[in-house]
């Protein structure tokens, strides 16, 4: 299928349908309409969707945390991205990327320190993707998703190294 422009930009209101429909077509974990709804209302400047010919084919939803290290209760924000998608026939021409990219952008604007992520292991091209972005892996979390199966938590940090 020959596809025209993408457009990515932030997520409205007027797209909540269409992403709700994009995560029940693309992912087993599915969130309620009310937690889409909310993080479009609050996270709409970190996340984005790509448009197709006027339709939403394809999101990233990125809230923004309070990081905590060590015994310091604050030190810093990051972006978490809970959930991507592409619909199937859109896949395989870079939008995945071209909306990664535009996130990790916004989260570097914000002043962020570094974005994660959690992805199935099993899933090779979504974490070729990530890795191909510049994450790592940080840590394998036993039984993360209903089906039992593991997940990589993903980061990519967003400051520079300094010498203290």
């Amino acid at each position: 299928m020959e596809i025209s422009e993408v457009l990515i930009r932030k997520p409205s209101m007027e797209d909540v349908h269409q992403i709700v429909h994009i995560n029940r077509v693309c992912l087993p974990e599915n969130y309620s309409l009310q937690y889409f709804i909310s993080i479009i209302q609050k996270y709409k400047d970190v996340s984005v969707v790509a448009e197709v010919d006027n339709k939403v084919v394809g999101y990233v939803l990125t809230r923004i945390e309070r990081m905590t290290k060590g015994f310091v209760p604050f030190s810093g924000k990051r972006g978490h991205v809970i959930s991507v998608a592409v619909l199937p026939e859109y896949r395989g021409r870079g939008i995945g990327s071209q909306m990664m990219q535009k996130v990790i952008e916004k989260l570097r604007e914000e002043k962020m320190e570094e974005v994660i992520l959690e992805v199935r292991v099993s899933n090779a091209v979504a974490r070729s993707l990530y890795f191909k972005l510049g994450f790592h892996d940080a840590e394998i979390l036993k039984r993360y998703y209903l089906d039992g199966e593991d997940a990589a938590l993903m980061k990519l940090s967003l400051v520079e190294d300094s010498f203290s």
